[in-house]
C-alpha cells in the first residue's frame, strides 16, 4: 500500500470536491481518474502530491514514499531543456542514461536539447514536463492530461510506456482507448461523490449505467413519496400526537433530501443555416515557413463530410486549418466558398485572457436570444444545458477550469448555427461527458464537420474520412475512422514487406545439413556483431547531436534491434533442431 484516504472531505467556498472519500493506491496499479469538468480532480491531485490540505478525514502514505505530479501548467527549475533534465537526473538515487534521456526527449517531439525553455510553446513545455515525469525516480507518478499536445504514435508510444512502467499511476485523462488499455481501476468523482471501479473504462461505463438506473429508481420513489406526504399536510392535519409529529418530521427530511443534478442535463441542440450545392474547394494547396509543411492538396467538400487530419506535431495540421477557415493564406493553390458557408472555428487557445468578462456576458456579446429547432431561447438557458447553472453563469472567466471554459468556448461557437464546423483538437481538456454529447451532436449535425484531433476514439466515432500527412508533404485519404485507416496502413506495410521481405527456407529433417551448420556460425557472429553495434549506437546517442542526427541514430538502432530478434529466432529454430 502506497497512500490511503479515508472519510476524506474538501470544500472549495460553497463548491463540496469531496464527502468522506475512502480509497487506496497500491503498488504498480495503474489508475484513471474521471468526471465532469469542473468537479475537482485536479483538486485531488493536488491532495495527494500534498500541495492542496483537505478539510478533514485521514491519509496514510507508505514511509519515504517518492511522489511526481505532473501539472496543467508546469513550471522548470531551469534555463535549457538539457539542463532541466540534468537537474532531475541529480535527484535519482539511479540515474538515467543520456542517451534514454535523449530517446525519450525525441520521442516526445523535443529535439533542440539546447533550446532555451521560455521559447518553447505551451505544448512543447509540456511534453517536456511529461518526460521529466516519466524518467523521475519515483513510487506514484500522478498525472494531469498527459496526452494533450500528443500525436498518435506519442500517445501510442505513452501508452506502451506507461503500461511496462513500475510506478503505481493515477491520471486524469480523457482518451477513452488509452483509458482502456492502459489502467485496470477507475476512480469516479461526481458532485462530491466518490465511486471505485475495477476494470478498465469499458467496466467503468457498464457500472456507471446500473448505478444512474439505481440512482433515477430512488429519486422517482422519493419523489412520489414526498407528494404523498405533501398532500397529508396541506390537508390541515393537526400535529398533536406523537405520530403526527413523527409524520411530519419524516416530511421534513424528504423535503430536505436533495439528489445530485443529473450530468445528462447536457444538451446540444443540433441547428445550422443551410447549406446550399456549393461548398469550400481547393486546388493544389501549398503552404511552408522555412520548409514546405504540406504542398498540392485538392478537395472538394461533400455536404456531409465527417473528415479526420492526422498527422505528428509540427507538420502543418492547424495551419491547413487556418486557410481553410480563411485566416491564412496559401503560398500556392486556390480556394472558393460557396455563398451560403458558414464557418465556426474551435481553435486551439484559451480563454484565460478574459480575466473581467463574466460567463452570461461573454455569451450575450453578440446575442441574447438563440434560435434552435424553431425555438427561441435565452442565452441563460443554453448556458444551462450546457452544464453552467446560473451560480456559475455570473462568474469571472479566468475562475474556470481549463475544461469549463473549453466547455464555454464550443458553447460560444455552436450557437452561432455554422453549417462548416472546423475544429482543431477539440477533445483537449473536455470530459468524457461532453465529448460523447458533441458526438452526438456531430451525428445529427447537417454540414460539414473538419477536425484535427489525436484522440483516437473521437477520430473513429466521428469520421468518415481521414487525411494523412505523408514523408513527401503530401496528403493521402483513407476512408472510415482512425482504426480503419491504421489497419489500411497495416495491410500496406505487410504487403510491401512481403513483397520484399527474405524468408528462411528450412528442410524438413532433424538433423543439420552442412549449408545450415555454417549458416548457425555465421548466425552467431552475426548476433555478436549486432550487440556490437548497437552499443556503439548507444554510446553515440550518449554526446549532443542534432535533431536529423538523433533521429537517424534512433531509426537506425530500431531497426538494428529488429533484426537481432529475426536472427536469434533463426539461430533458436537451428539449435533445437541440431539437438533433436
Amino acid at each position: 500500500m502506497y497512500i490511503t484516504f479515508n472519510k476524506v472531505s474538501k470544500r472549495i467556498n460553497e463548491k463540496v470536491i469531496l464527502k468522506e472519500a475512502s480509497f487506496t493506491i497500491e503498488e504498480n496499479e495503474k489508475i484513471a481518474l474521471v468526471g465532469i469538468n469542473g468537479t475537482g480532480k485536479t483538486t485531488l491531485l493536488k491532495m495527494l502530491a500534498r500541495l492542496d490540505p483537505y478539510d478533514s478525514g485521514q491519509s496514510i502514505y507508505k514511509s519515504g514514499i517518492k511522489i511526481h505530479y505532473l501539472q496543467q501548467h508546469p513550471t522548470f527549475l531551469c534555463t535549457t531543456v538539457w539542463e532541466e533534465m540534468m537537474a532531475l537526473n541529480k535527484t535519482n538515487e539511479h540515474p538515467v542514461e543520456e542517451f534514454e534521456i535523449k530517446s525519450t526527449l525525441t520521442r516526445l517531439g523535443i529535439h533542440d536539447f539546447d533550446k532555451e525553455i521560455i521559447t518553447m510553446s505551451g505544448g512543447q513545455q509540456k511534453r517536456l514536463a511529461l518526460a521529466r515525469a516519466l524518467l523521475s525516480e519515483c513510487d506514484v507518478l500522478l498525472l494531469d492530461e498527459p496526452t494533450n499536445h500528443l500525436d498518435n504514435s506519442m500517445v501510442d508510444w505513452l501508452e506502451n510506456y506507461l503500461i511496462r512502467l513500475k510506478s503505481s499511476v493515477l491520471m486524469v485523462t480523457h482518451d477513452r482507448y488509452f483509458l482502456n488499455r492502459v489502467c485496470s481501476r477507475i476512480f469516479e468523482m461526481d458532485q462530491g461523490d466518490f465511486y471505485i471501479h475495477d476494470g478498465n473504462y469499458e467496466k467503468y461505463l457498464e457500472n456507471k449505467q446500473i448505478r444512474e438506473e439505481l440512482e433515477q429508481e430512488a429519486a422517482k420513489k422519493h419523489k412520489n413519496l414526498y407528494l404523498k406526504e405533501l398532500a397529508w399536510v396541506r390537508a390541515g392535519c393537526q400535529a398533536r400526537s406523537t405520530k403526527q409529529q413523527s409524520r411530519l418530521q419524516r416530511f421534513e427530511e424528504l423535503r430536505n433530501t436533495r439528489f445530485k443534478q443529473k450530468n445528462e442535463a447536457l444538451h446540444i441542440d443540433s441547428t445550422s443555416k443551410r447549406l446550399g450545392k456549393k461548398t469550400i474547394e481547393w486546388n493544389n494547396l501549398s503552404f511552408g515557413y522555412e520548409d514546405i509543411l504540406f504542398k498540392d492538396f485538392s478537395y472538394s467538400l461533400l455536404r456531409n463530410d465527417r473528415i479526420g487530419i492526422i498527422g505528428p506535431n509540427g507538420c502543418g495540421k492547424s495551419t491547413l486549418l487556418n486557410i481553410i477557415a480563411g485566416k491564412l493564406q496559401p503560398d500556392t493553390g486556390s480556394i472558393e466558398y460557396g455563398s451560403t458557408i458558414s464557418i465556426g472555428y474551435f481553435e486551439q487557445k484559451d480563454l484565460l485572457d478574459l480575466k473581467d468578462i463574466r460567463v452570461i456576458d461573454y455569451i450575450e456579446k453578440d446575442t441574447k436570444v438563440i434560435e434552435a429547432n424553431q425555438e427561441r431561447i435565452s442565452a441563460s438557458i443554453m448556458l444551462e444545458r450546457f452544464l453552467f447553472p446560473k451560480s456559475l453563469q455570473y462568474t469571472m472567466i479566468d475562475r474556470l477550469s481549463g475544461g469549463e471554459r473549453k466547455r464555454l468556448y464550443l458553447c460560444k461557437i455552436l450557437i452561432e448555427r455554422p453549417n462548416v464546423l472546423i475544429l482543431d483538437e477539440p477533445t483537449n481538456d473536455l470530459d468524457t461527458l461532453t465529448l460523447e454529447v458533441l458526438e452526438d451532436y456531430l451525428d445529427s449535425f447537417d454540414g460539414i464537420v473538419m477536425v484535427v484531433s489525436h484522440d483516437r476514439y473521437f477520430l473513429d466515432r466521428v469520421c468518415d474520412k481521414v487525411f494523412v500527412y505523408q514523408p513527401d508533404k503530401t496528403l493521402k485519404p483513407y476512408h472510415g475512422g482512425y482504426s480503419e485507416y491504421l489497419q489500411q496502413y497495416e495491410d500496406e506495410k505487410e504487403s510491401h514487406s512481403k513483397s520484399t521481405k527474405t524468408t528462411w527456407k528450412t528442410k524438413p529433417t532433424n538433423t543439420l545439413t552442412y549449408m545450415e551448420k555454417r549458416e548457425l556460425e555465421s548466425l552467431n557472429q552475426q548476433m555478436e556483431e549486432l550487440e556490437i553495434e548497437i552499443d556503439e549506437i548507444n554510446e553515440k546517442m550518449s554526446v549532443n547531436l542534432p535533431y536529423e542526427q538523433m533521429k537517424e541514430l534512433d531509426d537506425l538502432r530500431t531497426e538494428k534491434e529488429s533484426l537481432l530478434e529475426e536472427i536469434t529466432l533463426r539461430w533458436m529454430e537451428l539449435e533445437e533442431k541440431k539437438e533433436m
